[in-house]
């Protein structure tokens, strides 16, 4: 049965890598780089500190607690414990996945540290900031991300899934920090007594950095 499923991993992996051009490879290099969403994330620090003045410590503190559990149960404890070669590493897959620039990744890659920082991150912020546009924005940009390491070929399907799911399970421990030091932070609207910056506002700043993200990602990814 585990060979089985091992084996559907492969399969799923060779056929969603298969898909590959010159242009996407650009694109998908560009997208899973942490350097791209920089923006993303001092965007979503802005809103944190200028809504929440007095919890935001709190808050920030709880963001941060998130993605150490997130990264520290995926690349120090998971990947060194089950020790399952990425397809980059995987000799059996050699000269069949699609590598973009050369990239392989570390040897290990269950499971996914990008799948699980990404899917915590818009978990976490969608909990906190209670939109259905942001939240719809930030989970696909989750998603794309985590399709992203497919692409490259570093990833399996199962890595991902592994990912995501570590990325929910960090979130919780945060949010309970949260609901025991400042539980105030989940009895009113995140933009509630702001009066300078209203919910319009806010919600449409980090749908437009991730809107003008993917747009300029679309032009790099001609040029490079």
């Amino acid at each position: 049965m585990i060979e089985q499923l091992l084996e559907l991993d492969k399969f799923l992996l060779l056929f969603i890598n298969g898909f590959h051009a010159d242009y996407w490879d650009s694109f998908f290099w560009l997208f899973t780089q942490k350097e791209t969403w920089i923006p993303l994330y001092i965007g979503i620090l802005y809103l944190i500190i200028k809504t929440k003045k007095t919890e935001a410590t709190w808050i920030i503190v709880g963001l941060l607690l998130m993605f150490f559990l997130a990264d520290q149960a995926s690349s120090s404890i998971l990947k060194p414990l089950v020790a399952r070669l990425r397809p980059s590493h995987e000799p059996s897959l050699e000269g069949f996945v699609h590598l973009v620039n050369e990239y392989k990744g570390g040897r290990f890659g269950f499971v996914s540290s990008h799948a699980a920082n990404s899917f915590g991150l818009a978990l976490f912020t969608s909990i906190l900031f209670r939109k259905k546009k942001y939240s719809f924005a930030i989970f696909l940009w989750a998603g794309i991300n985590a399709y992203s390491r497919m692409y490259l070929g570093v990833h399996y399907p199962a890595d991902i899934i592994g990912g995501i799911i570590i990325g929910f399970f960090a979130v919780w421990p945060s949010i309970l920090l949260l609901k025991r030091f400042q539980p105030v932070v989940f009895k009113r609207n995140i933009y509630r007594n702001y009066s300078t910056i209203h919910f319009w506002n806010t919600e449409k700043l980090l749908l437009w950095i991730l809107l003008i993200s993917f747009v300029l990602l679309f032009i790099a990814a001609f040029f490079i």
